[in-house]
């Protein structure tokens, strides 16, 4: 994803065997046109700076702090309209997948 950075910090690839986690940080001004589905419930946890998430067409505004819990087949996006970058904890399970319009779903690079 432009903008987005990822750092894993459990994975199978690190010696996990039922969840995944990693650190983003999302560059300030990007925007929340990602919209996606996860076919796991993800949780996102924010650490410092702001974010909008749109979730089932609502929008949610959150801060470090807040958590933001994404039900399995449900589209969303995440964007970071702020003047600062905002850093991030996702959490999903293992062999979770990405559903992108036009794709294949896929497990995440960061989640292997």
């Amino acid at each position: 994803m432009p903008h987005v950075t990822a750092i894993g910090l459990a994975a199978p690839s690190r010696g996990a065997s039922e969840t995944c986690a990693w650190r983003f940080t999302m560059a300030a001004g990007t925007p929340a046109d990602n919209v996606h589905m996860v076919d796991r419930e993800e949780i996102f946890v924010v650490l410092s700076g702001g974010l909008t998430a749109t979730l089932e067409g609502e929008q949610h505004l959150l801060t470090a702090g807040d958590a933001l819990i994404v039900p399995p087949h449900t589209p969303f996006a995440v964007g970071n309209p702020h003047d600062e970058p905002a850093e991030l904890v996702a959490v999903l399970p293992v062999g979770g997948q990405a559903i992108m319009p036009g794709m294949e779903p896929f497990v995440p690079p960061w989640a292997r």
